[in-house]
């Protein structure tokens, strides 16, 4: 439903521009001046202002300006008194959608009003995967034109318009951190700090410190204070990242946070108060994790407010091209390779792999192929999948190389071979993710590509 502001001194009015709007089936909130309105309209998000022009402390067009300025795109309807036609077209000029002459028409009001939400509603659809709107709010990309994508889209921004505590569920690699950027930055709260933090990847002796801080003196070498993860999320919103894998210690003191918004840090007697708002991510299912007493169900209830589930890139096949692209994209000016491109044969085997590590798994493919491509245009054998359109990869030679020659040019000629069977099995190991396999090969990132590219066919 649709949520407006009124804003009208005269209570008589503005009782039955509510009950009139009420009756159509919209949440309706008021306000009886301009300073209250200009602090209810940078406190929330409304789809539609309604405001007076003659107001008390301030005036309509103060209203206007600050409605514009929280949400560019809100549409504004402005009333003025019979004959002040004056009024209501500087009230356009600064950006009001039109404007109600006094003793107001309820049918001409609600006309302007269902067709002033239809405008928001068309320009507003699918916000989250719109490049626009991310490049203005500063949150990455969505890329998506699929069905199952575009519902995912439309619920994260009907949930950023509240302050409900949203989980996200879904297979690693799905993109869950992205939707969760899109609810900070479509909420009121996008002004304040978004404060991440992978659960998982914390051990359960420091998820208690890095979440909550300590006090100077906590334990050997707490030489000062120090503020945890809750604390700077104050005013903002805290991720939580991987949330199943939380430890019941420190479930609890999530639930307090949840419940009371206060906690104490590690060490200390202080209550601290914070105003957050929580969204959590997990790939495990937390419902089956309650019915094994591994997560706490009070907690689950109190995160899952608004679940959201982000889909698998199995399910929605059709969005690969625009994400192929768009990787491709970025890696033409991260690896200063313009011309790169890929072979229609190669995105067609793309689209007949089951990518059981998402998106994330996707990127990384692209971000070899484009490292190894002799000649700047991925093909079937730059990938590194196997699927039903996937011819296998020639094995490598060993053999040949060792039984060939003499041993100074049999050495020469295994040590790339080598090179490249060790790196590839390493690659296949952790699903494209280039930094595990670094680690696992015992060198860096950087080494790794360079390693990658020489070992390109030329």
């Amino acid at each position: 439903m649709s949520s407006i502001l009124i804003v009208e001194d005269r209570e008589s009015l503005r009782t039955m521009l509510r009950e009139t709007l009420e009756a159509a089936g919209h949440v309706v909130d008021e306000a009886e001046d301009a300073a209250i309105a200009i602090e209810k309209v940078r406190a929330r998000r409304y789809l539609l202002v309604l405001s007076d022009l003659k107001l008390p402390r301030g005036d309509g067009h103060g209203v206007l300006r600050a409605a514009r300025e929280a949400d560019p795109e809100v549409p504004v309807l402005v009333m003025t008194a019979y004959g002040t036609v004056e009024d209501a077209v500087a009230a356009m000029k600064g950006g009001a959608f039109d404007f109600l002459s006094k003793p107001v028409d309820t049918n001409h009001l609600l006309l302007l009003v269902d067709r002033a939400l239809e405008r928001r509603r068309l320009f507003h659809e699918n916000m989250v995967l719109r490049h626009e709107f991310a490049d203005r709010l500063g949150f990455p990309r969505i890329i998506g034109e699929s069905r199952v994508l575009g519902e995912v889209g439309q619920q994260v921004q009907r949930a950023a318009a509240t302050d409900a505590t949203v989980l996200l569920q879904g297979e690693s690699g799905t993109g869950k951190e992205l939707f969760a950027r899109a609810v900070h930055h479509l909420s009121p709260r996008k002004s304040g700090p978004f404060v991440a933090i992978n659960c998982a990847a914390i051990p359960d002796t420091l998820l208690e410190n890095e979440l909550f801080g300590h006090e100077k003196g906590a334990y050997t070498g707490a030489s000062s204070a120090k503020a945890g993860r809750v604390e700077m999320a104050d005013r903002g919103t805290l991720f939580l990242d991987e949330i199943g894998d939380v430890s019941p210690s420190v479930q609890a003191k999530l639930l307090r946070v949840l419940q009371e918004h206060a906690f104490e840090r590690v060490g200390g007697t202080r209550t601290i108060e914070v105003d957050i708002r929580v969204v959590a991510a997990t790939n495990q299912d937390l419902r089956r994790r309650v019915a094994e007493k591994r997560f706490r169900e009070d907690l689950f209830f109190r995160l899952s407010v608004v679940p959201i589930t982000v889909p698998p890139l199995r399910e929605r096949k059709e969005d690969i091209p625009l994400l192929v692209e768009s990787f491709l994209d970025r890696f033409r000016r991260e690896l200063a390779r313009p011309g790169l491109a890929i072979a229609p044969e190669a995105l067609e085997a793309m689209a007949g792999y089951e990518w059981p590590g998402n998106v994330r798994e996707l990127e990384n493919c692209i971000e070899r192929a484009a490292i190894v491509s002799d000649d700047g245009v991925i093909r079937t054998k730059d990938l590194t999948m196997s699927g039903p359109n996937v011819p296998p990869q020639a094995p490598h030679d060993l053999a040949g190389a060792l039984t060939t020659g003499t041993l100074a040019e049999s050495l020469q000629r295994v040590r790339p071979l080598a090179e490249r069977a060790r790196i590839d099995a390493a690659l296949q190991k952790h699903g494209e993710d280039l930094a595990g396999a670094a680690r696992e090969l015992g060198i860096s990132l950087a080494d790794l590509r360079a390693r990658l590219k020489a070992l390109a066919p030329r």
